[in-house]
């Protein structure tokens, strides 16, 4: 009994984390995000003859010339140039995918780079096409994703909130709140939807308030699914309560 109802605090104890993860995602990640992406996509160019400076609210075009480059599908953060030959922004910039222009890149190409808030937006090969690539620095409008992991751990809470009140309840809960089988597929059903869902979003463009309730609709059905399939029979001590 001591060590069921130890188990209920610590359901309880992570119930508090996801919650504070959740408001964290919804009031900080996601506002923060769509501050910064308005920000620099409302930021002026930098006033011809101004100096430059390390922190910059405008957009400043510089010079750079290629050090290295890292191309490595197989390795996260495998994506990387190193760039040098201004007095500011020198050293690595790293990358979410290998192209259109970091792919091609070779040490000593000259390429340009726009700058803002002390960081390198974008870079583009100095030839007459024009392509550009955004940097993983560069603001982004993909709420959807803060909303998906946002809402995720929203219902980690409620759902470590209700195992963990069931051990305190008393010796023998309910063979609905066993760990095995439904509280780890609840728990493996909720983490999937929400990164799922969050990732279709922004390849979607769904919008980001919309994200919270397909993901609770969705694990709500599999919820429903997994009790339904696997139906809570006979004596505790048969459903693996742990």
């Amino acid at each position: 009994m001591i060590v069921t109802r130890l188990k209920g605090l610590a359901l309880l104890g992570l119930s508090v984390l996801a919650a504070l993860g959740c408001w964290a995602a919804f009031t900080t990640w996601l506002v923060s995000d769509r501050v910064a992406h308005r920000a620099y996509e409302t930021a002026a160019p930098c006033p011809d003859g101004a100096p430059g400076r390390r922190y910059e609210d405008c957009l400043r075009t510089v010079t750079f010339t290629v050090d290295a480059t890292k191309v490595d599908r197989g390795k996260r953060g495998g994506f990387r140039a190193t760039l040098s030959g201004t007095p500011y922004w020198d050293g690595v910039v790293a990358f979410g995918d290998p192209g259109p222009v970091l792919e091609e890149l070779r040490p000593g190409d000259r390429i340009t780079g726009t700058v803002w808030r002390g960081e390198v937006m974008t870079i583009a090969r100095g030839d007459a096409r024009g392509v550009r690539q955004r940097t993983s620095d560069a603001p982004r409008d993909e709420p959807q994703m803060a909303a998906g992991l946002g809402t995720g751990l929203g219902l980690l809470a409620a759902l470590t909130l209700v195992f963990g009140g069931a051990r305190l309840a008393g010796p023998r809960p309910h063979p609905w709140f066993a760990w095995r089988p439904y509280g780890k597929r609840l728990l493996i059903l909720t983490v999937s939807v929400s990164f799922a869902v969050g990732l279709l979003g922004v390849w979607t463009g769904l919008v980001w308030w919309l994200v919270p309730a397909v993901a609770v609709s969705l694990v709500a059905l599999g919820a429903v699914l997994i009790y339904g399939w696997d139906r809570p029979e006979g004596d505790i001590r048969q459903t693996g309560i742990v």
